[in-house]
């Protein structure tokens, strides 16, 4: 009985592959202009609202630089930790844009050479993703 409450009131905390954003085309259109930025060290977040009804509510791109981290695997755990952040508090930015039926493309770009504890990158994550609603609002 307790499991079966537990199902209906709890969220699921899932990062799916369609919810990744890997369209070249999306992306340059990202990145090329009419997007938006915010910076909140050591984390950059870009983003631009879309029309396109193929895309899930929210697509989200992960880039730590080669320029920062020469090894893959330290590119990874950041960018993992990374996923896991945006995981946990995405429902901050779908609840709202699902209320007022937008969709959006993300992309989150590290911008230091160093690494920093999962708490604090969480806490960067839900403070860009906090004022990037009150941006799109």
């Amino acid at each position: 009985m307790y499991l079966i409450f537990y199902m209906e009131n709890h969220k699921r905390h899932t990062l799916s592959k369609k919810e990744r954003l890997n369209s070249v085309n999306l992306i340059e259109k990202l990145f090329s202009g009419g997007s938006k930025s915010l910076p909140a060290f050591p984390l950059r977040i870009v983003y631009m609202l879309t029309d396109n009804d193929e895309l899930p509510i929210a697509s989200v791109l992960i880039s730590v630089s080669k320029k920062h981290f020469k090894h893959a695997t330290k590119r990874n755990r950041i960018k993992r930790q990374i996923r896991e952040a945006y995981r946990k508090y995405k429902y901050l930015l779908i609840d709202h844009l699902s209320s007022t039926n937008q969709k959006i493309i993300i992309a989150f770009i590290w911008l230091d050479n160093k690494f920093y504890s999962s708490k604090d990158i969480e806490g960067k994550i839900k403070k860009l993703l906090q004022l990037t609603v009150e941006r799109i609002s």
